[in-house]
């Protein structure tokens, strides 16, 4: 009994001790001195503020994130709708929740001249929704009630058009995952299949951008299984690209990262993200996706057959699921982080405060960085 003691005593004081490590160790995340970045925190109101987005509205910036005790499911979430002039100073215009449900992963467009706000509703204590759902406003201020929208069981991502609002794209993946696809929409509110555009590995978050010759290029999270403690080593994601129709996708399958909460954007003629990403180095248990491992909001150049890193925005633990915005030359990006002053694994970032952030990055610098990023 004396030695089962002993063991347990030493189990305890072997973890309060990496506890203590994780939350004193210092942020090593790598922002490249070379970008014109100037970065500060738009929300820090002391909750799990997360999953955000952002567009231009009427002149000012338009926000919307999700806030929460911590990261798992909780009907105590809601979304908070937040507008600027200039990134810095931001107003609270609207709250919104589903009774009963926990909401996250927002995501704004204006279509038909309305702004719509999509969002994904989740029943249970686990990050897993179970379909989309629509609320649409004529002012950010005042939203009609959330509404199903189908096809039903589909998680949409953020939708774009590429002829100015008359025809919107959008991917969406499987609740249960394993499956993304392309729906079509000339109002915003019913779509239709077009067609696969990845299947099998725990398929998950999805993300578009259109290239300038028409073609559609997509990446998508691979989980191959759930997030566990251990993560899994064949995470990863997958980068495919369809011409018009938009029928039938090219795949290419990338290890550096899994591609967690993407935005994609365009930036003379490239395709560029901001996304998670998960820095070296990868034992047994800091593998892909794994809970204890670090995890970074980062910039990417995105080419059909691979994913290039260019450098970390200020993030540590649980952070990621950006919106981007382009004022004149600059590129105003808003992302959510665990506080930046230390290296917190993922697992503890999701049960602490996360902060709204936001940038203001030179364009020039940044297509600059990229020609110089073999």
């Amino acid at each position: 009994m004396r030695n089962v003691l002993l063991i347990i005593g030493c189990v305890a004081v072997c973890l309060l001790l990496l506890l203590a490590y994780w939350s004193l160790r210092p942020n090593r995340a790598r922002v490249e001195g070379r970008l014109d970045l100037e970065a500060w925190p738009a929300v820090a109101d002391g909750v799990h503020n997360s999953n955000t987005d952002m567009i231009e509205w009427r002149g000012r910036l338009l926000l919307v994130h999700d806030a929460r005790p911590y990261h798992l499911g909780t009907p105590d979430s809601r979304l908070v709708v937040r507008s600027s002039v200039d990134g810095r100073e931001w107003e609270t215009l609207a709250t919104l929740r589903l009774e009963g449900k926990d909401i996250r992963d927002p995501k704004l467009a204006v279509i038909g001249g309305r702004l719509f706000l999509y969002a994904l509703p989740n029943s249970g204590t686990w990050a897993t929704p179970e379909g989309t759902v629509l609320a649409t406003s004529e002012d950010a201020v005042g939203w009609s009630p959330f509404e199903p929208v189908g096809p039903e069981g589909w998680l949409f991502w953020r939708p774009k058009s590429p002829d100015g609002g008359r025809t919107w794209y959008v991917p969406a993946y499987w609740y249960d995952h394993g499956k993304s696809i392309l729906l079509r929409s000339s109002d915003g509110r019913r779509w239709e299949e077009i067609s696969v555009i990845h299947e099998g590995d725990g398929n998950d978050e999805t993300a578009i951008e259109f290239l300038p010759d028409g073609r559609l290029l997509a990446t998508a999270r691979l989980e191959v299984t759930p997030d566990a403690i251990l993560g899994n080593a064949e995470a990863g994601t997958a980068i495919a690209v369809a011409a018009p129709p938009y029928r039938s996708w090219s795949q290419r399958r990338v290890s550096n990262t899994r591609l967690d909460g993407p935005c994609l954007f365009s930036l003379d003629g490239g395709v560029f993200a901001v996304a998670r990403w998960q820095p070296p180095p990868y034992g047994p248990f800091t593998r892909m996706a794994s809970t204890l491992a670090r995890k970074r909001t980062a910039l990417y150049r995105v080419e059909p057959e691979r994913l290039v890193w260019l450098s970390d925005l200020p993030s540590a633990g649980d952070t990621s699921y950006a919106g981007v915005v382009r004022r004149g030359d600059d590129l105003y990006v808003d992302w959510y982080t665990s506080p930046v002053q230390r290296d917190y694994p993922w697992i503890l970032g999701m049960f602490r405060r996360s902060d709204i952030m936001v940038a203001r990055i030179g364009i020039a610098s940044l297509l600059a960085l990229s020609a110089e990023t073999p």
